[in-house]
């Protein structure tokens, strides 16, 4: 096959699957869930929490618009001052002291393990009467009906997590060119009703500026902490949340809320680069996407721009293709309060730029070169970016009688999870508990708690991952206790000493958390935190 025939396939290939999308756009458009514009009252309390890093210049219009909301008569505005070197923490305590609704969390340093922004909406959910949690972003401006309409959506829609995705404010060529790729990517390509209720994590899409999530399903999926090293932390949770059987996703917020997440090209680039190596999940299923979208959405373009050189046939073939994809990129835009054209005919440069920001991304992930608001964000995890630093590392763990072998995966493998225990019995311990994350390698602490029933000097020996459960005496099985469960033992609930009894007159033992803290007789642990 020569290579101008293999070309006209590809622009063939291109042509009907951007047509395809299209169609699938148009479709789901009808399917998309809007808000009513005439909500009813919220009978139930509502907390909204707002995680804030130098927001000094947006928070103050974000805290007016939540204190002016309508039809939420019990409602609760918390804000959590992510080590803000500005002046956010004065404008909330200002806007506090005329709204006894309003307050102010001061932050500390997130622990080892935790992103910043997950750290922060972990302690504010901790902090949260409500039985709806409402997290909103500092920059987001809000209707008067956004929280009554964000929470009747989720209400009358029968799901766990809705995310009212926000209009988004682009004026900038940088902006105009790229951020109408957030609610394109899954307008396009995401079935939504079917992902709304497929419990199928890889169905998930939702936006972190505007999320609503019914509290008891959030603490069920294991809240933030569940996702606490994420960088896609609103994607993330609601991945949490379907793996312990809740169901969501994204929903219409252009009449709600809007934003403007980036004002120039640097803030553009630096912002999606942060995030997209996570999105793709590394090098070759980022290389075979943007691949996929080359042939979708650039080929096509080319060939019909080619015309002197590959002939009528292909630039016929190529034109209708680049007008299918011009044409999805407007259905996507006009249905979420975006600029049309001129800008959706620029959507294959879309595309390109899309690519070479991916490029960025995963070659500063490599290279431990990402950071957002002067903090550095670490890869934890060598599978998301080949060759990057391993938090698990290749280890053995020997105690009295018991032993774990890691094989250096992050999370570990199934084989790799056996437990061998005392009394000589081998347990395969199978997949995490549902809205458990897997324990990192700081976690094998030896002899963390050095009490009788440890691991340590006195101790019966018994170790073990958090939330892996282990066999006790007489075959029974019995998971080890997380001092970070909300209800367990190292919160008061249970042994008042943390242990967990594993059969008539034996002894206990428990794992002690040294990465969020958490003390033998009780308390939340986070007070504990050591500031690092």
């Amino acid at each position: 096959m020569s290579l101008w025939a293999l070309w006209y396939q590809l622009t063939w290939v291109g042509t009907l699957g951007a047509t395809a999308l299209t169609a699938h756009t148009l479709f789901n458009r009808r399917l998309l869930r809007s808000p009513a514009a005439d909500p009813p009252q919220v009978d139930e309390r509502v907390s909204v929490l707002i995680p804030a890093r130098d927001e000094e210049g947006t928070i103050g219009s974000c805290l007016a618009d939540l204190r002016g909301q309508i039809r939420v008569p019990d409602l609760e505005i918390l804000v959590f001052d992510d080590g803000s070197v500005d002046g956010t923490a004065d404008v909330v305590r200002t806007a506090a002291e005329s709204d006894r609704r309003v307050r102010l969390l001061a932050g500390v340093r997130p622990p080892s393990g935790w992103l910043g922004k997950p750290h922060a909406c972990h302690r504010l959910a901790a902090a949260a009467g409500g039985s709806v949690l409402v997290f909103v972003d500092a920059d987001v401006r809000l209707a008067p009906q956004a929280l009554a309409a964000t929470v009747d959506l989720l209400r009358s829609g029968g799901t766990d997590l809705v995310s009212p995705y926000p209009r988004q404010i682009a004026l900038s060529p940088a902006e105009r060119l790229v951020q109408p790729l957030q609610q394109w990517s899954w307008l396009t390509t995401l079935p939504l009703r079917i992902a709304e209720r497929s419990p199928r994590t890889s169905l998930s899409a939702a936006c972190g500026q505007l999320i609503a999530v019914e509290a008891r399903a959030y603490r069920r999926a294991g809240g933030h902490r569940a996702v606490r090293d994420k960088v896609l932390e609103d994607v993330e949770l609601l991945r949490a949340v379907k793996r312990s059987g809740g169901c969501g996703g994204p929903a219409d917020g252009t009449t709600l809320a809007s934003c403007r997440m980036y004002r120039d090209w640097p803030s553009v680039r630096d912002g999606w680069s942060k995030s997209l190596w996570a999105a793709f999940g590394g090098r070759v299923p980022a290389a075979a996407l943007l691949a996929a979208l080359a042939v979708l959405y650039v080929v096509p373009v080319v060939s019909a721009l080619g015309a002197p050189v590959l002939g009528a046939g292909p630039a016929l073939v190529g034109l209708v293709g680049y007008l299918a994809g011009v044409t999805g990129r407007c259905l996507c835009v006009r249905r979420t309060g975006g600029r049309c054209l001129p800008d959706g005919l620029a959507h294959p440069l879309s595309i390109v730029l899309l690519g070479w920001l991916t490029v960025l991304s995963c070659s500063r992930a490599r290279n431990g070169r990402l950071s957002w608001k002067g903090r550095t964000i670490p890869v934890l995890s060598g599978r998301s970016v080949p060759g990057a630093r391993r938090l698990l590392p290749r280890r053995r763990v020997f105690g009295v009688g018991a032993r774990w072998v890691g094989s250096g995966r992050f999370p570990p493998r199934r084989e790799d999870r056996e437990r061998y225990v005392p009394d000589g019995s081998a347990e395969p311990s199978g997949a995490l508990a549902p809205g458990r994350a897997p324990a990192l390698g700081r976690d094998l602490e030896e002899g963390a708690d050095r009490g009788p029933g440890s691991g340590g000097p006195g101790g019966s020996g018994r170790r073990g991952l958090r939330g892996f459960p282990v066999r006790g005496p007489g075959g029974r099985r019995t998971a080890v206790p997380d001092a970070d469960d909300p209800g367990g033992p190292a919160r008061g609930g249970g042994d008042p000493g943390g242990g967990v009894p594993h059969g008539p007159g034996a002894q206990t033992s428990r794992i002690h958390d040294h990465q969020f803290g958490g003390g033998p007789a009780g308390g939340s642990g986070d007070d504990h935190l050591p500031d690092r």
